[in-house]
């Protein structure tokens, strides 16, 4: 995706957990990080319920819902985006400040007392060319991620959108918004041709749209008003039902929008937009395995005779995990059938051994029973040059499909994820239809 290499968790399915620990003591800070569960529930900073936490960027209000729990003495916290569920367990307390890991990626909200049930922090991304920090707050007991002031009816932003994107820079890219609205409460995401903006939710209020999103890795906000502000330029003509938004991505991330409702929107075949170089039939590669000492090459006698998926991917990238939530399980089905998978991690850093312990977190978080090599940085252009019979690389993830004598067959640009619904059921079928051709071959 154009914010984050075509990224965005995923972590569906993720058991995280939370232990959080009010400084009021340095013997009770101490005792709640030793891991006594009823010390970590008496000095808590969240105290159980649903939460509504703010990040500040760019002069707006990225807002998502979380909730807080107690079972068994151990607190947990639940990121909610739309019908997802995230949980989150890696946490440590020193003096009054609490961090809180955020899942596979390398970032954390770090948090600390500010009044009753109210928090404030940072959410610290670490794996960045530059530091990031973007101011996080958060209150108990709200349930709305935005609020509605108009009396009026709600005007409708249900169904299907075509859309195009705009950066700051002039470049535009096309999109597919869908989306579903009860009321004021709207769910609903924007496909690309490089993968989908994953889960969104939030409030209609009079002819305004909002929707957010926040998964660890990605802080969102789609704003949209149906038909154009004061004042209009009269020298252009719009048709009607238009929508004209911005795309707030983190803390510097931005872009304009449009839209029209377009029931058969759809995008260029994501099967379509890359291939091989002229002559070119095979991949030749050998890169390090996430395991020190080993190497990985799809000429290794594992993969012999067999058919391979290749994804490449990024531990960073949320996309990435959603197609990783679908091909863990489905591997573990399926590779008795003689069929391989091998994941080509692409990392923020440049360390292979940094890059393999990200890669082998990943891994054990997501009970990945497939193999995971370092293949390279995360970059686009970094990533074609690793793999130079490909033409481009054009988004994190690709799939690429290898037959049995070890011919690249197929390759497939981005994924659409579980939140885009229907479109990602097509994506596992194709998925299916793909694997199933090449075995009977």
């Amino acid at each position: 995706m154009k914010h984050a290499l075509s990224v965005r968790p995923l972590l569906a399915g993720l058991s995280l957990s939370l232990a959080v620990g009010a400084c009021q003591s340095d013997k009770k800070a101490e005792t709640a990080a030793t891991g006594n569960p009823a010390a970590a529930a008496a000095d808590m900073v969240l105290t159980a319920g649903p939460w509504r936490g703010v990040l500040s960027a760019q002069g707006q209000e990225i807002p998502f819902l979380f909730d807080v729990a107690d079972a068994d003495g151990k607190p947990t916290v639940t990121l909610r985006n739309g019908e997802e569920r995230l949980k989150l367990d890696e946490i440590t307390t020193a003096g009054d400040s609490t961090t809180i890991r955020l899942g596979v990626f390398d970032a954390a909200l770090v948090v600390r007392a500010d009044g009753a049930d109210k928090v404030k922090g940072a959410w610290v991304k670490y794996d960045g060319k530059e530091p990031y920090r973007v101011p996080f707050a958060a209150t108990r007991g709200e349930q709305k991620l935005f609020k509605v002031t108009a009396n009026q009816k709600p005007v409708s932003f249900d169904g299907t959108w075509k859309v195009t994107f705009r950066g700051d820079d002039g470049e535009t890219y096309p999109a597919v918004g869908i989306f579903k609205q009860t009321g004021n409460d709207v769910t609903g995401t924007f496909l690309t041709t490089t993968g989908d903006y994953r889960y969104l939710a939030g409030q209609v209020d009079g002819a305004e749209l909002k929707v957010s999103t926040f998964d660890g890795s990605h802080g969102f906000l789609f704003t949209a008003h149906n038909g154009p502000k004061e004042p209009i330029d009269i020298t252009k003509e719009y048709a009607p039902n238009t929508l004209f938004g911005d795309f707030y991505s983190g803390k510097k991330g931005h872009e304009t929008w449009i839209a029209t409702p377009d029931p058969n929107a759809k995008l260029p075949d994501a099967n379509s937009l890359t291939g091989m170089k002229p002559g070119q039939k095979r991949l030749d590669f050998k890169f390090p395995s996430i395991y020190e000492g080993g190497s990985i090459s799809p000429t290794d006698p594992k993969y012999k005779g067999k058919v391979v998926v290749l994804q490449i991917l990024g531990s960073w990238c949320p996309n990435c995990m959603d197609e990783t939530n679908f091909l863990a399980p489905w591997y573990e089905k399926n590779k008795s059938r003689g069929v391989e998978i091998i994941g080509l991690g692409y990392e923020r850093t440049a360390d292979q051994k940094v890059a393999a312990q990200k890669l082998l977190k990943m891994k054990q978080r997501m009970d990945i029973g497939y193999d995971l090599a370092v293949a390279g940085i995360a970059d686009k252009d970094a990533a074609a040059k690793s793999l130079p019979q490909l033409a481009k690389v054009l988004a994190f993830p690709t799939t690429i499909f290898l037959d049995k004598k070890g011919e690249v067959r197929k390759i497939h640009t981005g994924f659409s994820g579980p939140g885009t619904g229907k479109y990602y059921q097509e994506e596992i079928a194709d998925f299916n239809k793909t694997v199933d051709m090449l075995l009977k071959e």
